[in-house]
Order: structure tokens, then sequence, then C-alpha cells
């Protein structure tokens, strides 16, 4: 008998196909057309894709993998996608709260940055933004900041995913001095990161109200020349639309349509005072909308209508945007619980968006707003392999009855146990494992004392 049972061992996995990993877990949420939640679930990785998803026993009998992590008392899920942010600015962390959207531009963010950004300034906040980022499970952040070569050079050095764009704004920043010095430098940049595995290189117009007609055209010109997509922010505040109604009898969002910014791939950062026309047109244009409630309840903004957009079709993600003023953290476990619960508030309808909504807006909804949805958001066959472990062994974690809400309603960035990028293990039992923790942290105190000098 014990013969017979190691032939059949044998013939089994000779008969198994290779794998380089196979991850376990109590629940396997996928975020797959059906949605997916799969009991005692696995999914099986070769390279820097997903090869087999199913139950552990579908998975075990299929494979045969070089390396396994079993977490028997975990989620598993598709890696978080931040669909705006300002990665660098993490440096800026706290600098001035409390403030309005154009007074903690006009009197703090900008003359700081005029004082401090530097590429090495950059490398070290991006640096920082990553790790927060990776210990809290997301995988792809979309970043709009200076030196964004910089930017790229470290998110790949931390194995994260991005789509990273250089920022073109209408006076003298760091990196460039004109417009025009700022187009020239977007175009090397897009050409040296074009066909990256992890790096998706954009152009990024600030805003309408920070750059002239002329240059917000050069910038769709720029990302279709290169394929690239398009990130910009757009009606953010009331001012911002009260202020271009009065200029030139349209809202942003029409304004920018008639000058051909959004015939293309385009994320369209806010949208909080999006009316229905403009809603019309976002979705006409299948723009792409980055939600972000913390920044907008943190400065008072105001709540994006993104029950109407999301019924409308507009596939909308969620960002935290940047530490600074806006806010002070990129953690999405907060983005998600926070998107659900203010529609619910502005609608006083508590299923105006579910928990199931969040956490499809925080992946593959994401995903769609990056017109990524091919290969990243969701486990299926086939997609990259952005994966995380959220641990469910900790107080707020247990009773659970429904994992999906239990992600978004009890779960915290905190309780995120390992997360694998494109195939990668980039964190492991909640310690980051491609940089140099200490040695960011410490830098980050060398440059905390640098700015507060610098304000003096």
């Amino acid at each position: 008998m014990f013969r017979i049972c190691s032939f059949f061992l044998f013939i089994t996995a000779l008969a198994a196909e290779p794998a380089d990993w196979i991850w376990t877990a109590r629940w396997v949420i996928t975020e797959d057309a059906q949605h997916r939640v799969i009991e005692n679930g696995a999914v099986a990785i070769t390279g820097d894709h997903i090869v087999g998803v199913g139950t552990r026993a579908e998975i075990d009998s299929r494979f045969q993998a070089k390396q396994r992590l079993d977490r028997g008392d975990a989620i598993l899920a598709p890696g978080l996608i931040n669909t705006h942010t300002h990665a660098a600015m993490s440096l800026f962390r706290g600098i001035a709260d409390d403030l309005r959207l154009q007074d903690w531009l006009e009197k703090y963010i900008f003359p700081a940055e005029a004082k401090n950004v530097s590429p090495d300034f950059v490398r070290w906040g991006t640096r920082l933004g990553c790790l927060e980022m990776l210990l809290g499970g997301t995988t792809t952040f979309t970043d709009m900041y200076y030196f964004e070569d910089v930017v790229a050079e470290a998110a790949k050095e931390a194995g994260m995913r991005g789509v990273l764009g250089e920022t073109i704004i209408g006076f003298p920043v760091a990196d460039n001095k004109t417009p025009a010095d700022a187009l020239a430098f977007t175009e090397r940049y897009l050409i040296r990161f074009r066909d990256d595995p992890l790096v998706v290189a954009a152009v990024a117009p600030h805003a309408l109200y920070t750059n002239s007609d002329e240059t917000l055209k050069s910038s769709r010109a720029l990302a279709e020349k290169y394929h690239a997509p398009l990130l910009i922010h757009v009606e953010e505040t009331k001012k911002e639309v009260d202020d271009t109604l009065a200029a030139r009898h349209m809202t942003p969002v029409e304004v920018l349509d008639s000058l051909g910014v959004l015939t293309g791939p385009t994320v369209a950062a806010h949208c909080v005072w999006a009316n229905d026309g403009d809603i019309a047109i976002l979705k006409q244009r299948n723009v792409g909308v980055a939600h972000c409630p913390s920044s907008n309840m943190k400065l008072a903004s105001g709540a994006a209508p993104v029950v109407r957009m999301l019924a409308a079709g507009i596939h909308v993600g969620l960002g935290p945007d940047g530490p600074a003023g806006s806010n002070n953290d990129f953690n999405m476990f907060e983005e998600m619980d926070l998107a659900a619960k203010l529609q619910k508030v502005i609608t006083m309808d508590p299923q105006a968006l579910p928990a199931s909504m969040a956490l499809e807006m925080a992946t593959i909804g994401g995903a769609r707003a990056l017109r990524m949805e091919k290969e990243i958001g969701s486990i299926e066959t086939g997609k990259r392999a952005d994966l995380i472990v959220v641990r469910l062994d900790r107080p707020n974690a247990v009773p659970m009855y429904d994992a999906v809400s239990q992600m978004v309603y009890a779960l915290k960035a905190d309780d995120v146990r390992d997360v694998m990028v494109n195939g990668r293990p980039v964190v492991r039992d909640g310690r980051i494992l491609t940089l140099d923790e200490k040695a960011i942290m410490a830098k980050a105190e060398e440059y905390r004392a640098k700015i507060a000098a610098s304000l003096e």
C-alpha cells in the first residue's frame, strides 16, 4: 500500500504545473467579474503573473511551487491602487494644517517647496512614501510631482508599481523654470521609462488655473505622441469653478474639453464640484476620476458626487492625495472607509455606497480609472501578481461574518502582513524587504529640521 501511494504521489508531482509561488489564505477576495470570495483559497504565481486561482485543494493538486506562503488566518486580496498622490511631499507631513486649499498652497506649500525641493528631497520623500504605502497594502500609486524621473527611480527601488506624472505648471518650480522647459523635461522622462515593467510615465499639467491654454494643449499633444496618460487636478474647490465661470462662462471641465485636453487617457483628481453636464463630458471622454475623500474633507473642499458619477458609468478610483495639509498619510484603508461613509452622509442613504463598492474603487475600479484593468486590480489568471495578505488575528478583526465588509470597515493598514508586487515579495510579516527603513526614518528627521529652519 505504501508503495502504491508513493507511486501515485510521484506521478501527481510529475503532472503538476511548475510555479514560483503558491499563496494561500482563509479567504481570497478576487474582485473578478463574479466578485468571488473563495474560502480556503489559493493563488499560484509564475514570474510576474498569476497562473491559477481557486481553492487551496484545487491549486495544490494542479501546481508544484518552489516556494509557499500559507496564511490560514488572513485575507488574500488584490493590491490596493492609489489613483492620486504626491509621494515626495511626505517630508512636508503636518507642516500646515486646518487651512483652505488656496491658503495652504500659496502661504505654505509653494514657499516651502521653493526653499527645499531638490532631487535628493524627492528621492528620500518618495522612499518614505513608498515605505508607508507598501506596509499599508498599496501596490500601485499615481503620482504628480517634480523630478518625476527620481520618483520613478525610487519606486523601482522599492519594487512598487507607479503611474508617475511629471508636473507642468505655469511658474518657476524646482525642476523647471518655464512650461516649455517642463514639457521638454517630460518628453525625456517619457522616453526613458517607455515600456518599463513597473513605471507608467505620465504627463501631469497641474490644473487649469495654473497653466495657460497653450500649455494644456501641448501637454495633451505630448501625451498622445507617447501614448501616455495625462493627470490633472479638476474642480477641486468651489472657488476654482466660480472663478472659471466668471472669466470664461464655462466650468473647468467644459474648458478642458473645449481645449481637447480630455481626448485621451486622463485621470482627473477630485472633481468635487462636477455638475451633471460635467459628469456627462467625463463619461463621454472616458475620463477616470480619482476620489480623495480625506483630502476633500480636511480642506473643506466639499464632497464629490461619487454616487452620480458611478451611476453614469464613470470609472472612479480612490486616492489619499498627499501629506502636508490635504491629508497627512497614504492610508488606503482609511480612504475606503471614508469614501463609503461620506456618500452615506451626503445622500442620507446608508446603502448609497456599500462596502463592496468602496473595495472595488480601491482595486479594480482604480485600475479601470487608470485604464490598467487588463493588468492589475483583481486576482485573475493572466494578471500581474500584485497581492496583499491582511491578518485576521487581532481584536479589530474578530468576529468576522463578511470578508469584504471587514476589509472596508474594520481592518486597518497596520493589519497588512505580506505584500507582493509583480511577482516579487516586498513585505513579509509586516517588514519591508526592499528599502532601508532605519535610513529612511533618519533622513526624514534630518529633513524635518532643515525644512523647519527654512521657514523661520
